[in-house]
């Protein structure tokens, strides 16, 4: 991959993947088009297109009469709709009031910071909070359940996806610089400043308490602490020891430093916390040539690995350094335990933390498979059956992913080993709303040594290609997913896929060029999620009025008109929250220029009624949420503010957000604390 990308439709220094797909497997649009026929799928006729398929799936018989003898018209959604924003601001509904905790930089250990991000030192960094929030949960303090307990006291568990270079270092003043790496200094970068960007990824853990004047702050706790980059970790499930991932440091393939670009994430049955590795392939690079061309194994290709410039040149430091050598992952020994060729190997997993002992060592659970994890989620956990979870690939045209654990749950010994043993299977949507799992097991199928998968750690490692061989169907950005909890259907979000050409339409990806987005949901075979079968149907079609329909079949309005959907959350009640990401390079722009800023909405599963409740400052994406046990008091995490400031803005000092602070402050990613000022239940 050439390092100049400027003339591909993507931004990979914002953090998309290098698509890599190039499997001959169905897409969700050439499903859908076989549905509805090629008259049913031009967007002119939206209205009779979606028909066919929207709101189509039948709601579980057992459910249905539950969820109609509480509420027959489903969840109250009871605030009034926010505009859209275009201000660099956060606005709620009235009635509501919001406080702004952590924001990078933060010290764990509750006393005001003493330096600004742009001033603090790599060590300073290791024991504040990261950037650019993601995913979080919050963990009642009691450590029993993960959501039941104090609604005032707990630990608040937040991943940190990426950075913003710029605006973490002040030698990039005055410098034309987007929102990517800094240029790289002659003879190399700096150590304390790499270690720094390295420290600023991971996954914080923090006490946070209600106090007595009702605002949140940090309280100093041994069990707050980061896990980053650097972090020793363990190699648990089927690729533990594998070839595959044995290296200099790890010569037996059970140990691995650190976790990147934790997006979305995950809460256990047993009350711990997993952080999804999304878009960690741009970290690495190969620069292994044959005959003057790229030379890169399938585990590197398939996922994109560079091969010119990687996304922060972290290998890159004067003087090396084992700690920064690692993410050149080129061949350079007479073995795999001699280099770190198969260290961008040991990236791609669901990493489980312990949040309430400190002294746990995170662990990489390999069996639920190597992809760009947007997070995980889980079914309703029964006692006697197996675990059940959900993970979505995010990059164009790949898959949705299902573990179901070999072992059955029970509440009084169950831990993360359940996560070792069970099978991955990956969705197949078929165009008459039917769906099937498909298992990627070693030795079924074509899943054989014969095809190049010699043991399931092998399968694991190219879970991609194993996905590919079975045929899968390659969907629009699979993103966050959430169980209804009324009915236990599964809704994930597609966001967008500009790629998608007329002929690949389907009818789970209807779009063409979808710029906008929808939702699907699926409701497995009688009820049961670890079932291999499922019927399906898409709940929402984002996108503008003329070009986008609820699961009633109406348009988006005034009150409910969002794109890009990414993050996906229902809480108690049965509401469903939608986050959206609109892109960097697309926000207040062409078609999407209608959507101001990035926003959350509420939404009814049953009516399709959906409503604006937030929305953000200039250039951020909002993600992450999580509401405290009585659902009185709700976080949502504000991304990357200041984003889409030009480069050559950013050099002349005009940056065009300056949340939260405001002043000439930085921008900056931080929590919301989002209240009633009548002290109600959230969405109510």
């Amino acid at each position: 991959m050439p390092d100049d990308l400027s003339h591909l439709p993507y931004d990979l220094e914002a953090g998309d993947e290098i698509p890599s797909n190039k499997s001959p497997n169905p897409t969700f649009a050439e499903i859908a088009q076989a549905r509805l026929g090629r008259r049913g799928m031009l967007m002119g006729g939206l209205g009779a297109a979606i028909a066919g398929f929207i709101g189509a799936g039948a709601r579980p018989a057992a459910a249905q009469g539950a969820a109609a003898a509480a509420t027959p018209g489903g969840p109250v959604i009871g605030f009034r709709a926010v505009p859209v924003s275009a201000q660099d601001t956060v606005v709620v509904p009235e009635g509501y009031r919001v406080q702004v905790i952590i924001p990078h930089g933060t010290p764990l250990n509750g006393r005001p910071a003493t330096r600004s991000v742009l001033e603090m030192t790599a060590a300073e960094q290791e024991q504040a909070i990261g950037a650019h929030h993601d995913g979080m949960h919050f963990f009642p303090i009691e450590g029993r359940e993960p959501d039941q307990g104090s609604s005032t006291d707990g630990l608040l568990v937040l991943n940190h996806e990426y950075i913003a270079p710029r605006f973490m270092h002040a030698r990039a003043a005055g410098l034309s610089v987007g929102d990517g790496r800094l240029p790289v200094p002659e003879g190399g970068r700096d150590a304390e400043e790499v270690r720094k960007e390295i420290f600023a990824h991971g996954v914080s853990i923090v006490r946070i308490a209600r106090q007595a004047d009702g605002q949140w702050a940090v309280v100093p706790d041994p069990r707050n602490r980061r896990i980053h980059g650097a972090t020793p970790m363990e190699i648990a499930g089927p690729v533990r020891g594998h070839p595959l991932v044995r290296t200099k440091y790890s010569p037996d393939g059970t140990r691995v430093r650190g976790t990147l670009n934790n997006c979305a994430h995950g809460v256990t049955p047993w009350n711990t916390y997993l952080a999804a590795e999304e878009n960690w392939a741009g970290y690495f690079r190969n620069t292994d040539q044959q005959d003057q061309k790229p030379d890169l194994p399938r585990e590197h290709a398939r996922y994109g690995v560079p091969t010119g410039q990687a996304r922060y040149n972290w290998d890159q430091v004067a003087g090396g350094g084992d700690e920064f050598i690692r993410f050149n992952v080129s061949r350079t020994g007479a073995s795999a335990t001699e280099d770190y060729r198969n260290e961008v190997n040991a990236f791609g997993w669901m990493v489980e933390i312990d949040p309430f002992n400190p002294a746990s060592v995170p662990v990489k659970r390999t069996a639920l498979g190597r992809f760009a994890h947007e997070g995980v989620i889980f079914a309703p956990a029964r006692e006697g059956r197996p675990v059940v979870a959900y993970s979505g690939d995010d990059s164009t045209f790949e898959y949705i992913y299902k573990f179901v654990s070999a072992r059955p749950f029970h509440r009084a010994t169950a831990n993360g080993s359940l996560l070792d043993e069970g099978i991955l299977y990956v969705a197949k949507f078929n165009a008459d709303g039917s769906g099937e799992w498909l298992p990627l097991v070693h030795g079924q199928g074509p899943l054989t040594a014969a095809n190049g998968f010699a043991d399931q750690g092998e399968v694991l490692v190219n879970t991609r290609l194993a996905a590919d061989a079975l045929g899968a169907t390659k969907m629009d950005r699979p993103e966050w997913g959430a169980v209804d909890p009324r009915d236990g259907r599964v809704y994930f979000t597609l966001t967008n896929n500009a790629r998608r050409q007329d002929g690949q339409v389907d009818a789970a990806n209807p779009r063409a060029r979808n710029e906008f987005g929808q939702i699907i949901r699926w409701r497995e075979q009688n009820d049961e999620h670890a079932a291999t079968r499922f019927t399906w149907d898409l709940f929402v079609i984002a996108g503008p009025e003329g070009n986008s329909r609820t699961a009633s079949g109406a348009p988006l309005g005034a009150d409910s008109l969002f794109a890009c959907p990414d993050g996906l959350w229902f809480d108690a009640d049965g509401r469903l929250w939608i986050q959206t990401d609109i892109g960097e390079r697309e926000q207040l722009r062409g078609n999407l220029a209608p959507f101001g800023n990035n926003a959350m909405l509420a939404a009814n599963p049953v009516t399709g009624e959906i409503r604006r409740f937030l929305t953000g400052p200039i250039g951020q994406e909002i993600t992450g949420v999580i509401t405290t046990p009585d659902r009185r008091t709700m976080f949502v995490n504000v991304q990357h503010p200041g984003a889409t400031t030009p480069a050559a803005d950013f050099a002349a000092g005009r940056i065009n957000s300056r949340w939260p602070h405001g002043g000439e402050g930085v921008p900056l990613s931080a929590t919301l604390v989002i209240t009633k000022a009548d002290g109600g239940v959230i969405g109510t």
